[in-house]
């Protein structure tokens, strides 16, 4: 085998929806100012008994099913989030025993929003270096534990859930060349500090690097894939903020692309909102198999990592 796919898409996301409406009777904001800054209309807030961990592991477990593969099938599995409240045992460990997993490797990578590509990218590693053949890779958040409801700049933003990807060996590469990296002298424009933590940023500067600096980057993984952006079927940016989300697709050139739009009904859900938002539209059938699909998180630390997979 010389290279590994993604077999099988999950999601998870919880019963509570929040709409504006309802934010504006916590603080004052109301449905026109939230839209028409950042696109969100509902979010999704996990109740106090889902953790971190039991949202990534229900949707890994449909990832799971869809694959045909079993639980002892898996020998790695590793959970992108940046709001587990324990230190030990990891997420990906909890996972793994929920879903009765028996000897994989267990790893949690904190990346924040950029976490579910680097976490792809890491699995496609260890998959091409002979160290893994199938693995569970997901994002997970339980954002609404680290926001300040006080803040309207950012409790607006925010929701809870995950997504899953099982990835496996496959004798052609169906994840192409990672294309990763950081700016680390923005790297406080994204922070979860403090006693207790509270999610805060600097919008403003992230917004203008990531509309004026991500859309060459973005191009520049295609080109490692050998990829034409006109050729993309899919593109599914980090879900941070539809202001972001359109301008940076056109600026690519995917103009033949379904760019996925969950932050609408989802908000942010950091390392969560790509494999959300990818699993959603495979489940509703928009991207073809076997199309390529432009994945790219961005966000905290800055980190970014972004490559192109071929639709499961």
């Amino acid at each position: 085998m010389t290279g590994s796919r993604v077999l099988a898409l999950g999601h998870y996301q919880p019963a509570k929806v929040l709409t504006n409406d309802d934010l504006a009777e916590l603080v004052d904001t109301d449905d026109a100012w939230i839209t028409s800054r950042v696109g969100i209309r509902t979010r999704r807030v996990a109740a106090p008994d889902e953790t971190v961990d039991a949202m990534a592991a229900a949707a890994a477990a449909k990832a799971l099913a869809t694959s045909g593969l079993a639980p002892a099938d898996i020998d790695l599995v590793l959970v992108a989030t940046c709001t587990a409240t324990d230190r030990s045992p990891n997420t990906a460990a909890r996972v793994a025993a929920r879903l009765s997993i028996p000897a994989a490797a267990t790893m949690d990578v904190n990346v924040v929003c950029a976490g579910f590509t680097h976490a792809l990218a890491t699995a496609d590693h260890a998959i091409r270096a002979g160290a893994a053949r199938s693995a569970l890779v997901i994002g997970a958040e339980k954002f609404t534990d680290v926001v300040d409801w006080t803040d309207r700049s950012t409790c607006v933003l925010v929701g809870d859930g995950a997504g899953a990807a099982v990835v496996t060996a496959s004798a052609e590469p169906e994840i192409g060349p990672v294309l990763w990296g950081s700016v680390p002298e923005m790297g406080d424009a994204v922070r979860i500090e403090g006693e207790p933590a509270r999610f805060s940023q600097e919008g403003q500067t992230v917004y203008r690097w990531a509309t004026t600096k991500l859309p060459a980057i973005a191009r520049q993984v295609c080109e490692r894939s050998g990829v034409r952006p006109d050729e993309l079927a899919g593109v599914v940016l980090h879900q941070a903020n539809l202001r972001i989300i359109e301008p940076v697709a056109e600026r690519i050139g995917a103009v033949n692309a379904v760019i996925a739009r969950d932050v609408v009904e989802s908000g942010n859900t950091s390392a969560a909102s790509v494999p959300l938002a990818f699993s959603k539209l495979v489940e509703r059938r928009e991207v073809p198999s076997g199309a390529p699909v432009l994945l790219f998180g961005f966000g905290g630390n800055l980190s970014y990592a972004g490559q192109v997979v071929r639709c499961p």
